[in-house]
């Protein structure tokens, strides 16, 4: 892991962000760079793999926590709602992780190709140790930043190959059904795929029941089966989330963030973005602006 964590390091300390992300040429692949441990970060996180290559983090799904830190890999084969914390994190060894997000449809070709059996397995959130072939696999993949003409030639086995060695280990079961085919994951990712992208919209369940292809008793049981979260509750939480982005990052004012959102109410978002966030929109602001000036 010594070669991969030099790779994401250079590449991390080049290009981070604000937020300590660190994208890549690559589709799907960032890496994350954190100089002192974070505040709870809510997200609902897509399917991936986040590699730890130093520091240590833990992610928290309903109330469990996984705690993660060098050397081991957390797995995520669903939309779910997480919270997030870099547990450790210094200027002198900085938090630095590598993150490929998971891609259905190769999943799907890889596992057809390896006549895989379907298995039953629910649990979305896994820590476990990396795998030798997932990591060599991870390193030559961000090799090819240092060879940029060859992202578009080579880019594609080797995610392919990333793919591969994942279904090929311990959790490949869990991965699995991400590639299923008109499965219940695959239908209810139909429906995600829509709220994510028009959430400040009202759609009536209706709609997304007939994007994953069932009968509204159906697509409710089975999106809160995957998700963890009725429809309803999902879309809210991403209306909340964008909506923290919207203040923290562009300086937003809450009313401004509320409708932009979807909210049709103020106070309706003042009580919701507290009962998330533990704060309401003001106070939270300024907690975050005091966290920010200490950590500088």
């Amino acid at each position: 892991m010594t070669l991969l964590l030099d790779l994401v390091r250079r590449h991390a300390d080049a290009h981070a962000d604000d937020e300590g992300i660190a994208l890549m040429p690559i589709r799907g692949l960032f890496a994350v760079r954190a100089t002192t441990p974070s505040g709870l970060k809510h997200d609902i996180s897509r399917p991936l793999v986040c590699l730890v290559m130093q520091g240590a983090k833990r992610v928290t799904i309903g109330t469990q926590p996984f705690d993660f830190c060098a050397g081991d890999s957390l797995l995520i084969t669903a939309d779910v709602p997480t919270v997030s914390q870099i547990t450790r994190a210094s200027v002198a060894a900085p938090y630095y992780s590598l993150v490929l997000e998971l891609d259905a449809a190769v999943i799907s070709d890889v596992a057809g190709q390896m006549k895989a059996v379907r298995e039953a397995s629910h649990d979305p959130v896994r820590v476990y140790q990396t795998d030798a072939e997932v990591a060599d696999a991870a390193l030559r993949l961000v090799r090819l930043l240092q060879h940029p003409e060859s992202i578009p030639v080579l880019q594609a086995q080797l995610v392919r190959e990333m793919h591969y060695w994942l279904l090929a280990g311990r959790h490949g079961a869990a991965i699995r059904r991400l590639g299923w085919h008109d499965g219940h994951v695959e239908r209810i990712a139909r429906a995600v795929s829509v709220l994510r992208s028009r959430f400040a919209e009202t759609l009536p369940v209706e709609q997304l029941a007939a994007v994953a292809g069932m009968s509204i008793s159906s697509f409710h049981d089975h999106f809160k089966a995957v998700t963890s979260l009725s429809p309803l509750q999902f879309q809210k939480q991403l209306r909340l989330i964008e909506a923290r982005r919207l203040m923290q990052s562009e300086g937003a004012t809450a009313s401004h963030a509320a409708f932009t959102v979807g909210y049709e109410s103020v106070s309706q978002f003042t009580r919701e973005y507290a009962r998330l966030f533990g704060l309401p929109p003001m106070k939270d602001m300024r907690a975050s602006r005091n966290v920010t000036r200490v950590a500088a």
